[in-house]
């Protein structure tokens, strides 16, 4: 029975040839034993030498006869037809990042050599980003259920005293600057009065109650938080983030709506909203 063709790994070129036939002088056909490839250091086949790799990814291990003229890209290809990690997921690792334009005889690529590849399939990426993207949407959505400050028991007590006879008017739906005067009228935490007083030329806030006047530097002020009080959305509760912990925050009460915007321009700087 006739001997049949070596298989061709993917990457290597020429045509494989069957064995050495002919015919005696008798006229009978006479077939001769197929000669064995010779090579330096790896197997050849179709005039093209060959070279054994061990292919590593994601802890699986795979014996590979390629040939030594193949590119790197090609090499990329068997790699695909091996494990299903398409070549532009690859990164291949022979004595650094393999290129992918030269050969691997020029990168000196020789028996028994590690090829290790780093990379994940559609399907790997697409099962470790559902569960991200599904955690996103509750955390989402747990934001969503958080009261709204002005109903939290902590602010409830100062709130519910009602608005101070004497906080200032208030415009809705307009921004306005600072007034030159302190703005006054208004709740601090403990449901005392305090005045805001804005220093610009000092760059300094200063904080004045009954019994004293803080003076802060602008710079000091880590952020501003405000939200509009429920059923009196033309006012605001503000707080002044003065350290790292809720604990440092400065909550003042009954603010003026247009004024919020120009509070937190001047103590956090305008490049911070443009």
């Amino acid at each position: 029975m006739e001997a049949e063709a070596p298989e061709l790994p993917l990457g290597c070129g020429g045509a494989g040839g069957s064995p050495a036939a002919g015919r005696s002088p008798d006229g009978e056909e006479r077939r001769e034993p197929p000669q064995a490839s010779v090579s330096n250091g790896g197997d050849e086949d179709g005039g093209r030498e060959l070279v054994e790799l061990k292919v590593i990814w994601n802890k699986n291990k795979y014996d590979v006869k390629f040939c030594l003229d193949s590119t790197g890209a090609e090499l990329k290809q068997k790699i695909h037809s091996l494990t299903g990690l398409p070549p532009a997921m690859q990164k291949v690792m022979f004595k650094g990042l393999l290129p992918e334009e030269k050969t691997l005889r020029e990168i000196k690529v020789t028996n028994g050599a590690k090829i290790m590849v780093v990379g994940s399939t559609i399907n790997d990426v697409l099962a470790v980003n559902t569960p991200k993207e599904a955690a996103q949407q509750d955390v989402k959505a747990e934001e969503n259920k958080k009261e709204p400050l002005c109903r939290q028991k902590q602010h409830r007590k100062v709130l519910d005293k009602g608005k101070p006879d004497d906080v200032m008017p208030s415009v809705k739906g307009v921004q306005e600057r600072l007034p030159t005067v302190p703005l006054s009228g208004m709740y601090n935490k403990s449901g005392g009065k305090v005045r805001l007083t804005f220093k610009l030329e000092q760059d300094q806030l200063w904080i004045g109650t009954k019994e004293r006047t803080e003076k802060l530097p602008m710079g000091s002020i880590k952020n501003v938080v405000s939200e509009p009080i429920e059923g009196h959305e033309d006012y605001h509760m503000m707080a002044f983030q003065l350290g790292p912990t809720e604990a440092s925050y400065y909550w003042v009460y009954w603010v003026p709506t247009q004024y919020v915007d120009a509070i937190k321009d001047t103590v956090l700087g305008k490049w911070q909203y443009f």
